[in-house]
């Protein structure tokens, strides 16, 4: 490691705060699972976590310039590993998303994909000084559309949307004009209808029910319905967590963790969680603000746009007022792949801060 590049540029506030969040997250899911077959999972969560600060710690050592000029191989490796989940993936409620590692270890390799794609973009436009032309954007769209495509037919829309943001993120930073924001906004609307017709029949009423709920309270509204109860009964202080506890609430530890963190902690903690993230979304902000080069600006804006695109979306959804789409809470949601990808990602953000000071 260079002389000029030390762990007393490390980001450790930054490291504090989402270990904090991590820490949250270990405890709902402690709570909202003790009494269930999942019992026991926070440990495994804990796992997770101590290993992704491990890679974190890896990641920041690798110097990201060196990781941009190989991002070729890495993209032709996250195209493949979509490849091996359609050919060996494991099925589970109908889409196949994961590869089995051994015994009950899964693998889903869509969640590091959006980490190569950060890093394609970020590559791609640091190399492009120009003005922003047509060719250009189709490039982009194309770096990001062909894996998003790929995970579409697993299918999995919740994962594939969160490709999305990488891509606006990077053309917006690149100089997106208004007039070509404009035209790509009218064909997104015009194809609306065909994507709506190639969608699956679930995938149609998660888009739709969140609207009305109360319409199928035991069908397709459920979701919705007892998360906004077991929001609401949280109060301020917050409660007993009794649509947690009662098994009313769906998958507490995971899409729903914020709901089931609402009803135990009412208001003033689910205020209190969101303020952590709004410092943590301020702290890669800043970092990107101080890297060194144009590569390292649009790297850690890529985390930055796929942190509050996962925010958004997933307290949008458990307030009711975005679609039940799969889209984890970062950081505090149960699972592996999504805590690896969340740490690796700040890995690099970190990678960038440490050479800020690099001639």
């Amino acid at each position: 490691m260079s002389r000029y590049v030390s762990f007393r540029d490390f980001d450790w506030l930054l490291l504090a705060f989402v270990l904090i969040l991590c820490g949250l997250g270990v405890m709902e899911i402690r709570s909202a699972t003790a009494h269930t077959k999942f019992a026991g999972a926070q440990l495994r969560q804990i796992y997770w976590v101590l290993g992704g600060v491990g890679a974190m710690f890896l990641v920041s050592l690798v110097n990201y310039q060196a990781l941009l000029d190989k991002v070729h191989w890495f993209y032709i490796a996250a195209v493949g590993s979509l490849v091996a989940v359609m050919i060996f993936g494991q099925k589970y409620l109908g889409a196949k998303r994961w590869i089995r590692l051994g015994g009950s270890t899964h693998f889903q390799p869509s969640e590091w994909v959006k980490l190569i794609l950060i890093l394609a973009m970020a590559k791609y436009f640091a190399d492009h000084q120009r003005e922003l032309s047509w060719s250009d954007f189709m490039k982009a769209g194309a770096i990001v559309g062909i894996p998003m495509l790929m995970v579409l037919a697993q299918p999995d829309l919740g994962t594939a949307l969160t490709y999305i943001p990488i891509a606006i993120m990077g053309l917006f930073l690149g100089g997106l004009h208004w007039k070509q924001a404009a035209v790509v906004v009218l064909l997104a609307a015009l194809c609306m209808p065909v994507a709506w017709h190639h969608m699956k029949p679930y995938q149609r009423t998660r888009l739709t029910s969140f609207l009305y709920p109360e319409s199928d309270p035991q069908g397709s509204g459920y979701q919705v319905d007892q998360s906004l109860i077991a929001v609401g009964s949280g109060g301020i202080w917050g409660g007993k967590g009794s649509q947690t506890h009662g098994a009313f609430l769906p998958v507490p530890q995971t899409d729903f963790i914020f709901a089931a963190f609402s009803e135990e902690h009412g208001f003033v903690g689910a205020l209190g969680v969101l303020l952590l993230y709004f410092i943590v979304l301020m702290r890669l902000t800043q970092n990107a603000h101080t890297a060194p080069d144009r590569a390292g600006t649009f790297l850690v804006m890529g985390v930055v746009a796929v942190l509050s695109f996962h925010v958004l979306v997933n307290v949008g959804m458990v307030v009711g007022f975005m679609p039940v789409t799969g889209i984890p809470l970062p950081l505090m949601s149960y699972g592996g792949s999504s805590v690896l990808f969340m740490f690796l990602a700040l890995g690099m953000v970190m990678n960038v801060r440490m050479r800020r000071f690099v001639n």
